[in-house]
């Protein structure tokens, strides 16, 4: 195997010290004439031609083959070696995620299937294994020409052009083996409230037999200070147990607090499933506490109303696609996001990997996450991306970071929706379906134009005129009834209701510092010329009267859209100090 790449631990929020990583390189093929099923290459026992590093998608040149023409169908083959000290316990097989559809085979047992190309899933591999020469075999179903599948901004057509990128297909995050009790908690849900001083646990255990007697002791420090110890059963008959923890206020001795962008504190905490005195299972996270909440008709951190200065960030890269090429690159673009002046990111069309959303948590940046969507409108679309959402909330939902959930934007999925009752009833759906999963953020159902039910009230405007602009977001009755995608802002029947007012898209400026063709919403010639329709379009957005927070697009070029404040390789087009002065409103 040759140097592993993304080496590091994939779920840095539910992390056990028994893991193996199994990113390199694996056996790999296309399946253009489908022939692979009946061949029997799920049984493992057949070489694979080709050589692919996971977890780099064929398309990228990363993955070590580049090719970004249409297979549909792929195939993964990897000897599996067995973790250590594994007597007693099991062994479960996890997936970052796979686009679209994946099987998943040990020794040419099935042993899981799932369909959702952004979400994780696992698998426990434990009685098909054998004591040497385990095989792993993966089959990868994409649907490229599908426009019912949610795939974001992955385009379609061969080529990518305008908005839409180059595709991706298969494993595309990190794959990775724990061994774990055969009790053990499954999951944790970690819920702040910073009004009562407390953090509420909602713990899940999986494997108990009937009748079993088990407690959780949860032990939360902050750099080390303890700050609380609980100790919680969960009754015979229950896989799940919630208690509510206080914290003590510790701001006074300088240590703990509330997460913010500015002060982004987190507390350290350890899980135990004890079964009497004996330790069945141990996890380490980590937590924030803080509030996001709608007062008097302001959006509020930490009950203070709270300026966002977001920035459109699509996660893409240049020779992994949507695959980040290391943590370090990772972290890297949420230091230039905050040097740059931002407090926040809307991650576009794509949930992002994991650790992107661990080093906002550590570093101070407030995400909005947004689903990737789909384009048609079906009935197999609302199944499939209701299940994807479903499980893209549950990934996320302890991250601090996280301030607000968009399940659809600017209509994509529902195309019809200022007349078509169905897909009006789909977007309400989608927005109580969210709110009965998360009591915390707010919510916004079609981020952009023709909202039905919603949280915020969140509009995209690429007018680059400053008088336009100063005009149009003077009053709540100019801004809530304009129409600057010649969209109608809300769907009748669905007024505005004194929500916050986002420009959650704006900017767009063309500006092309690489070698690269392409394109933006307006056009700037040269540095003090790109500065000045910086200032044009940002400071109305300070300056008009009820703008509460805005999102520019977007932080980086990405193919040929060539509108970022970096290039594609993450080079500033002016100095950060420059563009921070313009972000921050100075």
């Amino acid at each position: 195997m040759s140097e592993q790449l993304r080496a590091e631990h994939p779920r840095p929020q539910f992390m056990r010290n028994d893991w193996v990583n199994l990113n390199g390189e694996w056996e790999f093929e296309f399946d253009d004439a489908q022939t692979g099923d009946a061949a029997g290459w799920h049984l493992g026992q057949q070489p694979l031609s080709q050589r692919i590093q996971v977890p780099f998608a064929y398309q990228s040149k990363l993955s070590g083959i580049g090719d970004t023409d249409f297979h549909d169908t792929v195939w993964y083959r990897t000897a599996l070696a067995i973790p250590a000290n594994i007597e007693g316990k099991r062994v479960l097989l996890h997936f970052g995620a796979v686009d679209y559809a994946a099987s998943v085979w040990v020794n040419g047992i099935l042993v899981a299937t799932h369909e959702g190309g952004h979400t994780p899933f696992r698998a426990d591999i434990t009685s098909a294994l054998k004591a040497e020469g385990n095989v792993l075999v993966v089959k990868a179903a994409d649907y490229s020409k599908d426009l019912t599948i949610p795939r974001g901004k992955q385009y379609w057509m061969r080529e990518s052009a305008s908005i839409f990128y180059t595709r991706t297909t298969g494993i595309w995050q990190t794959v990775w083996m724990e061994a774990v009790s055969a009790v053990r908690l499954d999951k944790v849900k970690l819920t702040p409230d910073i009004d009562r001083h407390e953090i509420r646990v909602s713990a899940f255990v999986a494997g108990a037999a009937a009748g079993a007697a088990l407690r959780v002791k949860a032990t939360i420090t902050y750099q080390g200070h303890p700050v609380a110890e609980d100790l919680f059963t969960i009754r015979e008959g229950r896989s799940s147990a919630t208690r509510a923890i206080g914290i003590e206020d510790l701001s006074e001795l300088r240590i703990g607090g509330f997460w913010s962008p500015e002060h982004p504190h987190l507390y350290d905490v350890t899980f135990s499933l004890l079964d009497g005195d004996t330790v069945l299972d141990e996890v380490h996270s980590y937590f924030g506490m803080r509030k996001v909440s709608i007062a008097g008709g302001k959006l509020c951190l930490n009950n203070r109303p709270y300026y966002l200065r977001m920035v459109l960030d699509q996660g893409y890269f240049p020779d992994g696609i949507l695959t980040p090429p290391s943590d370090e690159a990772i972290k890297r673009d949420v230091e230039l996001t905050k040097a740059m002046g931002f407090n926040g990111a809307r991650k576009h069309q794509k949930l992002e990997d994991p650790r992107w959303l661990y080093w906002c948590d550590m570093l101070g940046l407030a995400v909005w996450s947004e689903a990737a969507n789909a384009f048609e409108y079906s009935d197999e679309y609302v199944r499939r991306f209701t299940n994807e959402w479903i499980e893209s909330m549950d990934r996320d939902y302890n991250h601090p970071s996280v301030i607000a959930w968009v399940p659809i934007n600017e209509s994509w999925g529902v195309p019809n929706i200022p007349v078509d009752k169905l897909q009006q009833q789909h977007a309400m759906a989608m927005y109580h379906l969210t709110k009965s999963l998360d009591e915390m953020r707010p919510v916004v159902s079609n981020d952009g134009w023709e909202l039905v039910k919603t949280d915020l009230f969140n509009i995209h405007d690429y007018e680059w005129r400053r008088d336009v602009l100063m005009d149009r977001y003077s009053t709540a009755e100019k801004a809530v009834s304009a129409m600057p995608a010649n969209r109608v802002l809300a769907v009748e029947g669905y007024p505005y209701e004194g929500q916050p007012i986002l420009v959650s898209e704006f900017g767009g400026i063309f500006y092309n510092k690489s070698e690269r063709d392409g394109w933006g919403y307006s056009t700037a010639d040269n540095d003090e010329d790109f500065l000045k329709r910086l200032r044009d379009v940002v400071q109305p957005m300070y300056l008009a009267g009820v703008v509460q927070g805005f999102c520019y697009t977007q932080l980086t070029d990405v193919e040929q859209e060539l509108n970022g404040l970096l290039t594609y390789d993450r080079k500033p087009k002016l100095p950060l100090e420059s563009i921070k002065a313009v972000v921050e409103g100075r």
